[in-house]
């Protein structure tokens, strides 16, 4: 294989989003030893940590280097100095929204899976999600979240939801395009016996449909959907869905994974696209070296696959499964025996860079004494 050389900006942020991406790194370093790629990464400032050096949550630089890069690897905003203070006229969560608007991040992706071993951790019964294996589409930034909002002077407080067909359109074809190389079977979840919005991308995706003729698209009320992903998730593949009902049922089905160090996520635009764990900064964990990092290792897979490179991607998913198959995992998931943020990332690394001789050396690399640090 020929070598391919990817410009990655790096924005670790707040909180535990430093200590997980770090190990994404380490992860990709050894993607690239082994494949004899190249990935050049520069490292930026985003949420308080910027805040508090420019007073800017999103400095221009970032932005920049954002548009410079083939992608982002995003760790995580956040402060409890920022959360406890209602009175902040900045916060970082500003430094979020900006970097989704001014870089066109007009789709969020959210892989969610029932990973066997780790059926036990989550609240739901394992007969019922045992198996599951789906992407949510979630439109990013239209709809209620960004139309008009105010109150009128009698006080009547107000949000307008609106959509254009070319909002739709272009998320229905990113997800059109995972369904048909998956199980290809879509679901667009609205609300279209109320909402007119809703009734627009039914029209949009019936449309749309014709041109992916091999996948079977069904629809579904969002408050059947919300139901059906407890107690039937596997029937599932790619759900396609507005902004505020995706934000609502993509949190609705992390719990299918029994932890939130487990979601990967990406958020695609039409140049740049950027990967992150779901988890958030996750502050009162910040340097305890126990912060799961294994969301940020599956978000750097789907940035692999984003740049081309689906074999890399796959081997990076093979090593997480094997570091869940023998618990080498962070308290929150591996409470008896818990293995460290670095351990953890080291596990992982190590497997991908020589997964020949993992069963001899993992051992070694469980306990932190590895060479791949």
């Amino acid at each position: 294989m020929d070598m391919v050389i990817k410009k990655i900006a790096l924005l670790p942020g707040d909180g535990i989003g430093p200590e997980v991406c770090r190990q994404a790194v380490k992860v990709l370093d050894a993607v690239a030893e082994r494949f004899g790629h190249r990935f050049e990464f520069t490292s930026h400032l985003v949420g308080a940590c910027a805040i508090d050096a420019t007073g800017n949550p999103l400095p221009d630089e970032t932005l920049a280097a954002c548009r410079a890069s083939d992608a982002v690897l995003f760790g995580a905003i956040g402060d409890p100095k920022y959360d406890n203070d209602p009175t902040a006229k900045v916060r970082p969560e500003q430094g979020l929204l900006r970097m989704r608007k001014e870089l066109g991040l007009f789709a969020n992706i959210r892989p969610v899976t029932a990973y066997n071993a780790l059926l036990k951790h989550s609240p739901l019964k394992s007969d019922r999600i045992e198996g599951t294996d789906l992407i949510i589409f979630r439109e990013l930034t239209g709809g209620i979240y960004f139309g008009e909002k105010g109150r009128t002077a009698d006080g009547v407080a107000y949000d307008n939801c609106t959509y254009s067909r070319f909002e739709i359109e272009r998320i229905a074809h990113l997800a059109f395009q995972s369904a048909a190389g998956r199980r290809q079977h879509l679901t667009l979840v609205d609300k279209a016996n109320v909402l007119e919005t809703s009734r627009l991308w039914r029209e949009v995706v019936r449309d749309i449909a014709s041109q992916y003729p091999e996948v079977e698209v069904d629809y579904l009320f969002v408050d059947n959907a919300a139901m059906q992903i407890i107690t039937n998730p596997k029937q599932f593949d790619v759900m396609l869905t507005e902004n505020m009902f995706g934000d609502i049922i993509s949190d609705e089905a992390s719990v299918i994974a029994g932890s939130m160090g487990l979601l990967p996520s990406a958020s695609v635009g039409a140049e740049v696209a950027v990967f992150e764990p779901i988890h958030g900064s996750y502050p009162q964990a910040k340097g305890k070296g126990i912060a799961n990092p294994l969301a940020a290792i599956l978000s750097a897979a789907m940035l692999l696959d984003h740049v081309g490179l689906p074999e890399e991607a796959a081997l990076v998913r093979e090593a997480v499964d094997e570091a869940l198959t023998n618990q080498i995992l962070t308290p929150e998931l591996n409470a008896t025996a818990p293995y460290t943020t670095e351990q953890v990332g080291s596990y992982v690394a190590f497997w991908i860079a020589d997964s020949n001789e993992q069963q001899w050396n993992a051992h070694n690399i469980a306990v932190g004494v590895s060479t791949i640090i």
